[in-house]
């Protein structure tokens, strides 16, 4: 059992506190419900149903829960290691360890960055969109991928967008950012403008990408769910990218 501390919200709200705990444990710790714990048991979805500082306190947790989940052991030497800082580092117990001296990121929770981005049209009315398999039904999002060693934000929206549609992209601009505990990214949002439009699917990375045009995007988003379309939720920051580009105030 692990347990880290959050620290406190805003002034005069609560300090929190985040524990792992199996199934036989949660139901003992279910009878403080009432004082304010929370236990999600679908994470994604339950994130989407609490209001933005909750909802960061949970995914602050659930990051940094995975995270000791897979650091149990250093991965430089092998040897156990121990919890410390309140849950924000964990040391290896060897004393020969090369960990040990200075500073080293496997010491700390990671955070992997990705690029997300709405790919506009060269004709500025229409913007690119894909879909996984595993997307309920219609759902189309922003293309996405990790950034690779090396590589600019830029280098990387280009790259993933050319491996996953064919799509190539020439100017890139930053817009906005999110944090995605699943388990510990960091979604940078970005707007591409597309230099060539044919699209040429990867199989192996998504299963569908197309063009839509700006009003069957406004549709989908404002009147409900569209016949062939259906748009992330708002909470997303694929929901606020397209929102900032079909020019509605976001909350980016």
């Amino acid at each position: 059992t692990v347990l880290i501390f959050l620290g406190p919200g805003a002034p005069d709200t609560p300090v929190w506190f985040a524990i792992n705990a199996d199934e036989e444990a949660a139901e003992l710790l279910k009878r403080c419900e009432d004082k304010g714990c929370f236990f999600p048991k679908t994470p994604n979805r339950d994130l989407l149903r609490l209001d933005e500082e909750e909802a960061g306190v949970v995914a602050q947790a659930r990051s940094v829960l995975a995270w000791h989940s897979r650091y149990s052991f250093c991965p430089t030497c092998g040897s156990p290691t121990s919890l410390q800082e309140g849950g924000h580092k964990r040391s290896c117990l060897n004393p020969e360890c090369r960990s040990l001296k200075g500073v080293h990121n496997t010491c700390y929770p990671r955070v992997d960055p990705v690029v997300i981005m709405l790919v506009i049209h060269p004709d500025g009315n229409q913007c690119l969109l894909g879909r996984k398999s595993i997307f309920p039904a219609r759902m189309f999002s922003c293309l996405a991928g990790f950034v690779e060693p090396g590589e600019t934000i830029e280098e990387a929206v280009r790259r993933e967008v050319e491996e996953e549609s064919g799509v190539k992209v020439g100017p890139v601009q930053y817009v906005s950012c999110q944090p995605w505990p699943m388990p510990s990214s960091l979604m940078i949002g970005c707007h591409a403008i597309a230099t060539s439009t044919d699209i040429k699917v990867d199989e192996d990375e998504i299963e569908d990408a197309r063009w839509f045009p700006r009003q069957q995007v406004v549709d989908s988003m404002f009147r409900g769910a569209h016949q062939t379309l259906v748009i992330p939720p708002r909470q997303t920051i694929a929901h606020q990218l397209i929102r900032h580009w079909i020019g509605i105030n976001s909350n980016l």
